[in-house]
């Protein structure tokens, strides 16, 4: 156990590290391409935990006889719904390198700091939308007794 809290500890130290300052465009770049993946995991899980949430709320409330809450109409819109959010989310990304890349071509400042402030709080904005409709959807559930407006 001690040995995966370590292994999580370098990752996450990692991740949350500034690239050099004054770099090059390309490492810019590339600092920001090489957490993409964490980010999508980190977001993608986040996701998956309030799909899964929506989705057994609507089935405790459908099997109670009540309306299926957290479940759009039509069901369809599930998948559709995580595709679209999985490609605005990797579009806002890319404008955090892009955004950065700006910063330090028009303000003439280093943005290595900028750039990592800017991935953290991206990534933890994304992840509070991600979650949200999961914890609103249970309460509303429970306060309405699966019954809606």
């Amino acid at each position: 156990m001690r040995s995966v809290l370590t292994l999580a500890g370098k990752l996450v130290g990692r991740l949350f590290t500034a690239h050099a300052e004054r770099a090059p465009l390309a490492r810019v770049i590339l600092w920001w391409e090489s957490r993409r993946l964490p980010y999508n995991m980190i977001v993608g899980a986040t996701g998956l935990l309030t799909t899964t949430a929506m989705i057994t709320t609507a089935f405790v409330c459908s099997s109670g006889g009540g309306e299926p809450i957290g479940l759009p109409d039509p069901p369809i819109l599930v998948p559709l719904g995580i595709i679209a959010f999985g490609v605005f989310a990797n579009v806002f990304y890319t404008g955090g390198w892009i955004a950065e890349l700006l910063i330090a071509r028009v303000s003439g400042v280093d943005s290595a700091h900028f750039g990592l402030a800017a991935f953290a709080l991206g990534t933890f904005f994304s992840v509070l939308v991600a979650i949200a409709p999961g914890v609103l959807v249970v309460p509303f559930a429970v306060l309405t007794s699966c019954r809606g407006f």
